[in-house]
Parts: C-alpha cells; structure tokens; sequence
C-alpha cells in the first residue's frame, strides 16, 4: 500500500515536471542529444592536423584520404547538428549522423572495444528516436483526421531507441561488492528495464536523466583536468557522449515510449 502511495507521487510530481517544462523540454533534449556530434566537429577543426596525421598513421590511407575522413567529420556533424537544431531535413541530418557513428566505429576501431561500441550504439538510440519525433512532427498538420493509430516505423523507432538507449547504462555498472555499488546496480538495472519494456516509462526516464547527469558532472569533470593531458580529452568525450544519451532520454520523456509498450498496452486493458 506504501509503495503504490510513493509511486503515485512520484509520477504525479513528475506528471507536473512535465506541464511546467512541456514546451521547452523537445528543444532541450535535441541540443543535449547533438552535443556529441558539435563538440566533435569543433574538435575536428581544432585538431585537424592530429586526427589527419592520427588516420593516415592508423589506416596507411594517404594524405588526401585522411584529410577527407576528417573533412567529412566536421561537414558532416556540424552540417547535420545546424539541420536538427533548426528542425530542416531532419531525417537527412539523422541518417548522416548515424553514418557518421558507423564511419567512426570502424576508423577508430570502436567496434572491438565493447563499452565504446556500446555507447556508440546507444547514440545511435537518441537518433532513432529523434527520427521518430521528426516523423511525428511531418504529420501534424494531419491532426483533426481520424487515423488507426501510429505508424509501425514510428512505434518500432521508438521501441529501438529505448532499447539502445538502455546500453549506455550497462558500461555504467559496477562489479565490485561494496554496498553502494550494488544498491546502484540493482536500481539502475530496474530502472533500465522499466524503460526497455515501457513500464512506467516517462518517470523511469526522468529518474535515470537525473541519475545520469549527476554521475556525468561527478566522474566525468574534464574542466578540472589541464587541457595538456590526455585524460582531459577522454573525460570530455565521455561528458558529451553522456549528454546525448541524456538527451535521447529527454525524448523519451517528451514524447513517451510509443506504440509498442506496456504503457500503450495497459490503455487496451
């Protein structure tokens, strides 16, 4: 009885967070999702030389190819985040970012390092369901006309960038025994399949955007690292990875789980 109480507190305050923040919640969550690829495009014009050089040493392509690798990465992220900020093209700007994320899994040779390789995934997660946002935005126009329900490619984008989402949580635990670590494990983990499954989803999402963001700006503080050590870098682009993830689950929250969720299935029940 308690818990039924605490739960349905819990999701009326966050019922309210949602009135209040509804009209600037989309916009926040798509900046906070593009700030991987801009802060990575910034660095590819600050850092041009060294990630040419970095390319041409890894993949012994040459010059020219390594400097066209780099020029794509600039182009390419910094043309798709003005696109999606803008709301223009949105669908181009997702599909050439998701080409961006495969372009630079296999150059960085992220695909054999498996916490990378998941967290690349999990962008890629924030894109699907920003796609599905731009698809929900194309038919408004559409909204005083009856329809069957949503689209199988929306629900099914939706349901694939939950899910995608939710690897970005795992590279996250901890396997030591120490109490706190295995408190954290046990609802992070429940948290996280609240979310996959689509149970309770908007109050799951927001618990794990607050759990998320503070263990961002705890462990991934690169403004208190020298901008000459190399740790500096890591940190950065772990803090900006994380952000996006933090902006996929803003979506989440925005726009709910979608079609295929047991939130959507109790509506029938």
């Amino acid at each position: 009885m308690g818990q039924d109480v605490l739960m349905s507190a819990a999701e009326d305050v966050a019922d309210q967070f949602l009135r209040v923040t509804k009209q600037y919640l989309p916009h926040l969550a798509r900046l906070c999702l593009i700030s991987t690829f801009l802060e990575d495009g910034i660095r590819m014009w600050f850092q041009w030389n060294e990630q040419r050089d970095y390319i041409e040493s890894t993949w012994n392509c040459g010059y020219f190819l390594a400097t066209c690798f780099v020029l794509l990465n600039l182009l390419g992220q910094l043309g798709g985040c003005v696109l999606v900020l803008s709301r223009n093209f949105v669908q181009y700007a997702c599909f050439g970012l998701f080409g961006i994320i495969a372009l630079q899994t296999v150059a960085y040779s992220i695909l054999w390092d498996l916490k990378f390789l998941m967290r690349n995934l999990a962008l890629g997660g924030g894109l699907l369901l920003l796609l599905a946002e731009s698809r929900s935005e194309g038919k408004s126009m559409f909204a005083g006309v009856p329809s069957m329900g949503e689209s199988s490619p929306k629900q099914y984008m939706q349901l694939g960038g939950r899910v995608l989402l939710v690897l970005m949580f795992m590279t996250l635990l901890h396997l030591d025994a120490s109490f706190f670590s295995i408190l954290q494990n046990m609802v992070g983990t429940a948290l996280i399949i609240l979310v996959a499954i689509g149970f309770k989803t908007k109050l799951a999402a927001l618990t794990l955007v607050v759990w998320l963001f503070a263990i961002n700006v705890y462990f991934n503080a690169f403004w208190t690292v020298p901008a000459y050590r190399p740790m500096h870098d890591f940190l950065k682009y772990d803090f900006f990875q994380t952000t996006s993830v933090i902006g996929g689950l803003l979506l989440v929250v925005a726009l709910g789980p979608g079609g295929v969720s047991m939130d959507e299935k109790k509506k029938e029940w």
